[in-house]
């Protein structure tokens, strides 16, 4: 099983047994406020989310989004990690953790460490990262890991900023 560190964090791949904490992340209304997808109604639905996305990830491309879990306390606050999106035929890194740790550089660090993961494990050239243009939190945490914006893009009925990293 994959795993990641930085300095506060842990990044890990998922399991099913991650379907609490998961379901809380997704069905807050606002971590959800920018995210194309339904809030979460059911740890059952969060369950299946988990086995039909980061799970299946894992098994067919060797990477997918890891849940981010604080080393001091165990507890898990979000996820960040790497997924091919088939819709833009481009891998891309997103990032979500609770209200309650925004502000504090963890989705910074969690991505940071997730475009390493891309461009020194599995040897990609570029990655994307995708934002509605409100999302002054995300954009933010793009910036400063380095990626620059690249052109507004259509995406799952959203108009999107997309901003792209390349691998020196």
């Amino acid at each position: 099983m994959k795993t990641l560190e930085t300095d506060r964090l842990i990044l890990r791949e998922y399991t099913e047994d991650d379907a609490p904490a998961f379901f809380a992340l997704n069905s807050d209304p606002e971590v959800m406020r920018y995210v194309p997808d339904e809030p979460m109604v059911t740890i059952e639905q969060a369950r299946e989310v988990l086995r039909s996305h980061p799970i299946t990830d894992y098994k067919e491309r060797g990477f997918g989004r890891f849940a981010c879990v604080l080393k001091a306390t165990g507890e898990h606050i979000g996820f960040s990690g790497l997924k091919y999106l088939k819709e833009i035929k481009d891998v891309d890194l997103g990032f979500r953790f609770v209200p309650s740790q925004w502000g504090k550089g963890l989705a910074t660090e969690a991505a940071l460490a997730s475009i390493r993961f891309g461009f020194d494990e599995l040897e990609l050239h570029r990655i994307v990262g995708l934002a509605e243009p409100e999302n002054r939190g995300s954009i933010r945490v793009l910036e400063k890991t380095g990626m620059h914006f690249l052109q507004m893009v259509r995406l799952f009925s959203l108009s999107m900023a997309e901003y792209v990293i390349e691998r020196d």
